[in-house]
């Protein structure tokens, strides 16, 4: 069977030339089992195509061109072969993640650099069009306020929707006002000017990449940094920031993407991708502290941590990359940077719960992305590229030793190249 690779282009560093294609086994055979080629691009594109992603019902594929900042359709030509669909739209900065509507009507891109997540509009055709930008994300380890979605989240008189967290803050800021009013009336006009004005309004000032401690040391501001959208059951839709360690969770209506309560991951764990299990969990997978934290709403529909697990015994320096599941999505497979290696957890009991139970080699430097194909796992690495074939254990999940390994240019996403729709 054949794959479409993505990868970053001279402009990342990298050595592809546009969206490659890997023949896994033989063409006409659905298993990834024999040798693997790579046998040139479909299509030659720059900005370098780093995710890809298929329409649900047309055979258009979509790219993040992440040094570009802009989304690319590519509508498919021949078995071998894609042409682009449109004008590129610009999106934000360092798109790396993209994620089509069930219906096909739209698609969110996630963006790393600036932390934008953004809805483009799909035509008949797959054609991308008209954007809309979420609000950014603001650092709960940090501040509260609301979270919403364009004029979606805007109420009846135009009142903004600030959720239980955003009316308890300004509960606290009208309290704070009250009590600096009273104080200033006592103090008298000659002592009035000491009591802080907290019911006028106040300057914030513009963040800044690093700020000095008093004891001067470089303090490093934390920035918003979008990696991953997910379309849930139920008209949930959920995106990682890893910058402000953060899962944000929006409903989908006939007015637009409505805020929902997003969950809070301990400071600094990085929240990169994600995974849904069919036992009703979000698997969430933090690149810096390398761990897997399940998810699940509770009776109001408020969705929480329920519990969370190191992937293993990783290094100092390690970063996670990818995260999938086994065919019965019995295991889950996580690629570990640094190391090299891919973490093995087992799902326990009714999906709640996860266990580690090995880290194996990957077979690869920099295993960027991982997909299962059968009884295979097939893994991009990007900074030594290659693909890597690894055999699993049916038993136990755990990956064996690489069976092949093909050449190909900075490989960071492996997407299966379906049969036409035509």
């Amino acid at each position: 069977m054949r794959f479409l690779l993505g990868g970053y282009t001279a402009d990342m560093d990298g050595h592809a030339e546009g969206i490659g294609v890997l023949r896994a086994g033989e063409a006409d055979v659905a298993s990834a089992g024999g040798p693997l080629a790579f046998e040139g691009e479909a299509a030659t594109s720059g900005g370098s195509p780093s995710w890809l992603t298929w329409h649900p019902g047309l055979d258009v594929v979509y790219a993040a061109l992440e040094g570009d900042g802009t989304v690319q359709a590519f509508r498919r030509t021949g078995t071998m072969s894609l042409a682009r669909l449109g004008a590129p739209v610009a999106v934000g900065e360092a798109p790396c993640h993209i994620a089509v509507a069930p219906d096909g009507g739209s698609l969110i891109a996630s963006c790393w650099g600036d932390g934008r997540v953004v809805r483009v509009r799909l035509d008949a055709d797959g054609r991308p069009g008209a954007t809309a930008a979420a609000a950014a994300a603001r650092d709960p380890h940090a501040e509260e306020g609301p979270d919403a979605w364009g004029p979606a989240a805007i109420g009846p008189a135009g009142a903004v929707d600030l959720g239980a967290r955003g009316e308890e803050a300004q509960g606290r800021l009208l309290d704070l006002a009250a009590a600096a009013r009273a104080l200033r009336e006592a103090a008298g006009e000659e002592f009035a000017h000491l009591v802080p004005e907290y019911d006028a309004p106040q300057e914030v000032p513009e963040p800044t990449p690093a700020m000095v401690a008093e004891d001067g040391a470089a303090v490093v501001a934390r920035a918003s940094h979008a990696h991953q959208t997910l379309y849930l059951p139920g008209g949930i839709v959920a995106a990682t920031d890893m910058g402000f360690d953060l899962v944000r969770f929006w409903r989908a209506g006939d007015g637009g993407m409505r805020s929902q309560p997003g969950v809070v991951l301990p400071r600094g764990s990085g929240p990169r991708h994600m995974v849904w299990h069919p036992s009703g969990h979000l698997y969430v997978m933090t690149e810096l502290s390398c761990e897997l934290f399940v998810l699940a709403p509770d009776a109001s529909g408020v969705w929480r941590i329920v519990s969370g697990t190191p992937l293993g015994a990783t290094l100092a320096g390690d970063s996670a990359a990818e995260v999938c599941l086994s065919r019965d999505a019995e295991f889950v497979y996580a690629g570990v940077r640094g190391s090299n290696t891919l973490a093995v957890l087992r799902v326990r009991g009714d999906g709640s719960s996860v266990t580690p139970v090995a880290l194996a080699e990957a077979g690869v430097r920099g295993p960027r992305h991982h997909t299962v194909v059968r009884d295979t796992l097939l893994v991009a690495g990007q900074q030594s590229g290659e693909v890597a074939a690894l055999t699993l254990d049916i038993r136990t999940g755990v990956p064996g030793r690489v069976r092949a390994r093909t050449a190909a240019p900075s490989p960071t996403c492996i997407v299966p190249l379906r049969s036409s729709r035509a």
